[in-house]
């Protein structure tokens, strides 16, 4: 989608603020300031909804929210004392006030589309169509809500680079002319469509949508959200969110089980790259060599795919991180070297920020890695993985006390993510750093018990077990770690995971007391 405005214009897909073909090189808050101030230029944004939607929910300074106000107003040929096109509210917010037209491609609603195939998946990225929710009520009242719904998921799914997204003027066209969800898939030319209902109930609200791979028309995922009436608008965008993480998580599994029906040598770079992610994120040593070879195909083919350097860099982070290899710094230099190139590929792409972070993370740098994990979250609020790494990089500056609304934001966010168990790891080391000890032995014990968790978290349920006084529950978890990675030391443990000293010699203790230190 794209908005157009006073000679500008600002591309969703691309995330791109251009005026008359030239680029307006903006920081990705005050672009994501900027959208979500057109998106709802029917109203006041308040400075809380600013704080929620654009740091996070973290509470920030007025000079923060002013000082981005100011540069969003720049960026687009406005100032404080025009107020042409950003209209201060005093006391409540802001609110734009330009004249907006999205870009629309011309649609014949009326005939009846050819019988053509369907798109050939895995030729090029997926793409994915939003359809209008259809309301089953006659308080036609909630009819502009159900299009909005539609249109927050858009807008989230349109940060993500690695997904083609069908504009909102476009699909949203469709409107009771094309319930057939084939037949949409053949107007949009896409693999993926999306759609689904809302019913009112007296005082209740029920949204169901459903996600439908259309060459099988295998239904991919489907979920029912329900809430009050009177909180449903209020809640559209927590429900556009929770969407919009399902549907990442789904289509990349779905692309990658597609790919595994084709032959090795008939891959084209996305097949690789989808591949490449369904081994990765198995966490052994034998996957993850066979993704760093996928990735690495997937960059032969295409030099400047920069989600597969991304994914040739978590390989070299996984082999430093977990020691798969014995050459660590080598690793370690690996990892960024391949993150840094992502980013000189795509800077917008928030999965390339990410992978900065954690590559910088792995070398010690925690306190530069953090402002990556802030960027990542900024292009894409939804990203579970930049909440979590923010979380371990608390726990490696002592501010332990943010480490659980940080990890519990993740688990929200994600909480089927393959990356689960590092998630209550991170939970258990924060409430073993304020001495919550019972609290920390309950989470490390379910992060060991979380499927695909390696010897380190094994390593964070013995810890925090053993503090508890759980002495029989923490050597079970001792013996484990020394089956499963028999030169293991607590070294190991902080060179992966660097704590604040004062959790590290809560740690060194803890693990002498083990025999793993």
């Amino acid at each position: 989608m794209k908005y157009l405005f006073d000679g500008f214009e600002l591309d969703l897909v691309t995330h791109e603020l251009t005026r008359e073909g030239s680029v307006i090189p903006i920081e990705p808050q005050v672009f994501a300031l900027i959208e979500l101030l057109i998106a709802n230029k029917e109203r006041v944004i308040t400075k809380d909804e600013l704080n929620e939607r654009i740091w996070g929910g973290r509470i920030v300074s007025e000079a923060a929210v002013n000082s981005r106000i100011r540069s969003a107003r720049q960026a687009i040929d406005d100032d404080g004392a025009q107020q042409r096109l950003i209209k201060t509210v005093r006391g409540v917010g802001f609110r734009f006030v330009g004249e907006v037209e999205t870009e629309a491609i011309t649609v014949t609603l009326n005939a009846q589309p050819a019988a053509a195939p369907l798109p050939t998946p895995n030729v090029d990225k997926p793409g994915i169509a939003v359809l209008p929710l259809k309301l089953l009520s006659l308080d036609t009242r909630y009819e502009p809500l159900a299009d909005a719904i539609a249109h927050e998921v858009i807008a989230d799914l349109s940060r993500l680079h690695w997904l083609r997204v069908i504009s909102g003027a476009s699909s949203l066209k469709l409107r009771g002319e094309y319930n057939d969800v084939q037949d949409s898939a053949r107007l949009l030319s896409v693999q993926y469509v999306l759609n689904g209902t809302l019913s009112l109930f007296g005082e209740r609200s029920e949204v169901i949508v459903e996600l439908t791979h259309v060459e099988t028309m295998e239904t991919v995922w489907a979920e029912r959200f329900e809430s009050a009436v009177d909180e449903l608008i209020a809640l559209r965008t927590q429900l556009a969110s929770g969407i919009v993480n399902s549907i990442e998580q789904r289509i990349q599994r779905q692309e990658a089980k597609l790919s595994d029906q084709i032959a090795t040598e008939d891959l084209d770079a996305w097949t690789s790259y989808f591949r490449g992610l369904r081994h990765v994120n198995r966490f052994n040593k034998h996957d993850n060599e066979t993704a760093l070879h996928l990735f690495e195909r997937a960059i032969s083919l295409d030099p400047e795919f920069a989600l597969a350097h991304s994914g040739l860099s978590f390989c070299h982070f996984q082999n430093a991180f977990v020691g798969y290899e014995s050459d660590i710094s080598l690793e370690q230099d690996k990892a960024l070297a391949a993150a840094e190139k992502a980013f000189e590929l795509d800077p917008l792409d928030p999965v390339v920020n990410l992978t900065v972070g954690r590559a910088k993370y792995l070398r010690g740098l925690w306190e530069e890695s953090n402002p990556w994990f802030e960027r990542c979250a900024t292009i894409s609020p939804n990203n579970a993985l930049a909440y979590y790494n923010q979380a371990l990089v608390s726990n490696s500056s002592g501010a332990t006390d943010t480490t659980h609304e940080l990890s519990e934001k993740a688990i929200v966010l994600s909480p089927i993510d393959p990356l689960k168990y590092a998630f209550l790891g991170v939970r258990a080391l924060g409430h073993l750093g304020n001495d919550n000890f019972k609290d920390a032995a309950h989470w490390g014990e379910e992060a060991a018990n979380a499927p695909r968790a390696h010897h380190l978290i094994d390593a964070i349920a013995a810890v925090t077990l053993s503090a508890a006084g759980e002495h029989e529950k923490a050597r079970y978890r001792a013996d484990r770690i020394k089956q499963r990675a028999p030169d293991f030391k607590s070294s190991q443990f902080f060179r992966s995971l660097p704590v604040s000293n004062e959790l590290r010699s809560k740690l060194d203790t803890l693990f002498a007391d083990l025999g793993l230190s």
